[in-house]
C-alpha cells in the first residue's frame, strides 16, 4: 500500500469532495486523514490502483513523502 495526497480546486463543493472520497474507497482506497484548510485528504490505496487516480477529474494526486525546505550545500 502506498500514500498519496489527493487535493480538489479550491471552488470545489463539498458535494464534489464526498464523491472523490466514495470513488477512492470504492476503488481499494482508505482514507486516513481529512485536512481542514484545503479541500482533500491523504489515501492509502494498492499500488496497483495508482491508474484510478491518475484517471480522475482530481486535480493534484501525488504520493505522499517526506518533505524539504532547504537544500544541501556543499
Amino acid at each position: 500500500m502506498v500514500m498519496f495526497n489527493v487535493t480538489l480546486k479550491p471552488n470545489a463543493s463539498a458535494e464534489e469532495l464526498e464523491k472523490a472520497k466514495e470513488e477512492a474507497k470504492k476503488t481499494g482506497g482508505t482514507i486516513r486523514h481529512e485536512y481542514k484548510l484545503i479541500k482533500g485528504f491523504t489515501l492509502e490505496y494498492p499500488d496497483d490502483h495508482v491508474h484510478f487516480l491518475q484517471s480522475s477529474q482530481y486535480v493534484n494526486v501525488e504520493q505522499d513523502g517526506p518533505a524539504k525546505t532547504q537544500t544541501k550545500t556543499t
